[in-house]
């Protein structure tokens, strides 16, 4: 796995921080130059920042969200930017991207900030709206006081931010009995075909020399699956990624080659999203679980080629993402899914039977994380594993081609079922550090189809429901 954002500050930095985030509703009205209607407009907003809001200082912060502009525009993917500092420049400056009347639009305005009237000019947004720089219409957003105060102060979060990079660092110590995986998936936009890079520290039980290893797949439209393994080979530890005999996987680039180079790749990763802990984030940084798995970046972008039987992929930022296991090796059987849901959302499962005496016993548990709309949920990583009795519990119902999970946390359900095509599944085996084996059924042109749900005066309402054909990558394992 490798990731690199240098446009956020903490990994810049190569630290740990705190950030923030919040959601807000504003409503006010839009003239469009040369038209006499005032148009309603709402804006809907989520804003993170990489760091604690600094309130004699300057905060620089993301926006995503929806606006609508009534008989003109309507866009649910609307990006950005804040400056926020209300005591430094006197100012909350907002610069807001969206598409409306089929054109590029930037929304432009900032709030100013006085002692004298400190409530309405924290609330009152001014903007002028920009087409290719040149002005097209103005208008004023105000925040509900009555209606937006309790639910704005009640969305503020103040979750960790941590470097990328440093995600990237083996987790091996020289133990014996580990397996350390880095691992990635993406889908190519222009021709729809899957994608999958696999690269595996193995340390056997018995205390014999770790090897490295591996594997590329590609999963066209049009023909069979095509793989190739790599190694073993000699482990050449570093302090970041994988490397081995022509492997090489670090901070922001992927290269290599298998079958005497009929399979070559080289790939610059761009991170999107935060870390996702799919286990909780305790367990990553202490295995005391049989393992943990996480996401770097919940979500990236890749750019490059990948060649494949005299065939290249030339790739301009396909979608996907790069996943980090370390423990003592596979699952009993388990269940995994990736689905980049659009729109910055994104699905992350892992359900599992471990081969521990007594948890082997259990039903699979799920590890379940919903990032949506900038939050992530369940709010914690246990709240689905631990949830595997009651009328709340998370239950994985694993088989092929056709696998679900259900489950509910909080006034929120869940419904998750995922379909691997044969045809669009490639069957590979594995070998734990004890020398037993298991098989994994991998696809990364899988369908899926998941419904979000919440309790809403007295019965359940469907949030948001999302289909994937073909783009979401899945894996079935068993022994």
């Amino acid at each position: 796995m490798s990731l690199a954002d240098t446009s956020h500050p903490a990994a810049a930095k190569g630290s740990t921080a705190r950030g923030t985030s919040f959601s807000e509703t504003m409503l006010g009205t839009l003239r469009l130059d040369g038209d006499d209607r005032t148009r309603r407009t709402r804006l809907d907003l989520t804003v993170s920042a990489d760091r604690l809001l600094q309130p004699f200082g300057t905060t620089e912060a993301r926006a995503t969200g929806r606006i609508r502009i009534a008989s003109w525009a309507d866009d649910p993917n609307i990006q950005g930017e804040l400056e926020i500092s209300p005591l430094a420049r006197r100012r909350i400056r907002y610069r807001l991207h969206f598409t409306g009347d089929g054109r590029q639009l930037t929304l432009d305005g900032w709030k100013s900030i006085t002692a004298r009237r400190p409530v309405s000019s924290m609330t009152v947004l001014p903007f002028t709206l920009l087409e290719d720089g040149t002005r097209i219409g103005a208008g004023t957003l105000r925040f509900p006081l009555t209606t937006g105060l309790v639910p704005f102060l009640a969305g503020f979060r103040f979750p960790v931010r941590e470097d990328p990079a440093a995600l990237l660092r083996p987790r091996w110590r020289g133990e014996a009995g580990r397996t350390e995986v880095w691992y990635t998936t993406l889908t190519d936009p222009a021709t729809g075909a899957g994608l999958w890079l696999h690269h595996e520290l193995t340390a056997p039980d018995d205390g014999s020399e770790p090897y490295a290893h591996g594997w590329a797949a590609v999963f066209p439209t049009d023909g069979p699956v095509r793989h190739a393994r790599f190694g073993p080979s000699r482990w050449n530890p570093g302090t970041t990624g994988f490397s081995a005999d022509g492997i090489d996987v670090r901070p922001g680039r992927l290269v290599g080659s298998a079958a005497g180079g009929a399979l070559h790749w080289d790939l610059a990763e761009h991170a999107t999203d935060h870390p996702l802990f799919t286990f909780p984030r305790w367990a990553w940084r202490r295995p005391v679980l049989p393992a943990a798995h996480m996401l770097p970046a919940a979500r990236a972008t890749y750019d490059g080629t990948f060649t494949h039987d005299g065939e290249t992929l030339i790739l301009r930022g396909a979608p996907g993402a790069s996943a980090r296991i370390y423990g003592h090796g596979n699952a009993r059987r388990w269940a995994w899914l990736h689905a980049d849901l659009g729109h910055g959302d994104v699905l992350e499962i892992v359900a599992a039977v471990s081969t521990r005496p007594g948890l082997r016993r259990l039903p699979p548990l799920v590890f379940l994380r919903l990032r949506h709309k900038g939050r992530t949920w369940p709010r914690r990583a246990e709240r689905s594993a631990l949830g595997f009795v009651g009328p709340g519990r998370f239950h994985a119902d694993i088989a092929l081609p056709t696998w679900t999970v259900v489950g509910r946390s909080g006034l929120r359900r869940v419904h998750v079922q995922v379909t691997q095509p044969a045809d669009r599944t490639l069957t590979l085996d594995y070998t734990d550090p004890d020398g037993r084996h298991a098989t994994c059924r991998n696809s990364e042109r899988a369908d899926a189809h998941v419904v979000l749900q919440r309790w809403w005066f007295g019965g359940w309402r469907t949030e948001a429901e999302w289909t994937l054909d073909g783009t979401a990558h899945a894996e079935v394992g068993t022994r």
